[in-house]
């Protein structure tokens, strides 16, 4: 009879789960690779997941559940609409620093050979962030506090855009290139920079005192 693993074990099997599938796909991924560095076998993962697409889903759920738990943490405890973004911005550098291959698992299922997992990556991690930033505006443009000519829901799209960016740039090796071409070599180890200069600017799309864009060159 095979011993019942505990909570922490599948976790620790879940996150080596993520890291052989962010770094080959779930084509190339390696259940026995997986199995050997979580220190179990094949037939004991097969108890817990009923194949390897099982697992791959598990590990997405695993992901996504602690992407669920950063996000409310950094909204809990109110505060204007510029505090609470800055508490989503340090949120997301902590998070790519200490899940980093939560998003290179993500990339590879917006990019790689996992793209049949789009949508569900999609419609699981997106309903997670539309819902919380859309929100979050709308409360901030009803109580004044942004300019009022805003749509919420492109806001948050423009706003989330910002920070899908931001992860990718800490956690992907194109984007984290991209990031030292246009930042300079070092800005990867300056968090401090990164979340103040990306705070200004928010601040600014954030200002009230422009309630119209002129469209005349």
């Amino acid at each position: 009879m095979l011993k019942k693993l505990s909570g922490e074990k599948l976790g620790e099997i879940l996150e080596t789960g993520i890291a052989e599938f962010a770094a080959h796909g779930l084509d190339r991924a390696n259940i026995n690779v997986i199995a050997k560095k979580s220190g179990v076998s094949v037939g004991v993962l097969y108890k817990y997941f009923e194949n390897k697409e099982g697992f791959f889903l598990s590990c997405l759920r695993y992901s996504l559940e602690v992407l669920r738990s950063v996000i409310e943490d950094a909204m809990s405890g109110g505060g204007t609409l510029l505090a609470r973004a800055e508490k989503l911005v340090r949120a997301v550098q902590r998070c790519a620093r200490e899940h980093g291959t939560y998003n290179v698992m993500y990339n590879e299922i917006t990019a790689g050979a996992s793209q049949k997992y789009a949508q569900v990556l999609a419609q699981q991690i997106e309903s997670i962030t539309s819902e919380v930033y859309t929100r979050f505006i709308a409360e901030a443009r009803a109580a004044g506090d942004i300019r009022g000519d805003i749509d919420p829901k492109l806001f948050a799209f423009f706003f989330d855009n910002l920070l899908l960016a931001l992860q990718f740039s800490y956690s992907c090796d194109y984007y984290r290139e991209r990031f030292k071409i246009f930042c300079g070599e070092d800005i990867l180890d300056d968090d401090e920079k990164v979340a103040s200069e990306l705070l200004k600017f928010l601040q600014s799309a954030f200002a009230l005192g422009q309630t119209e864009i002129s469209q005349e060159g």
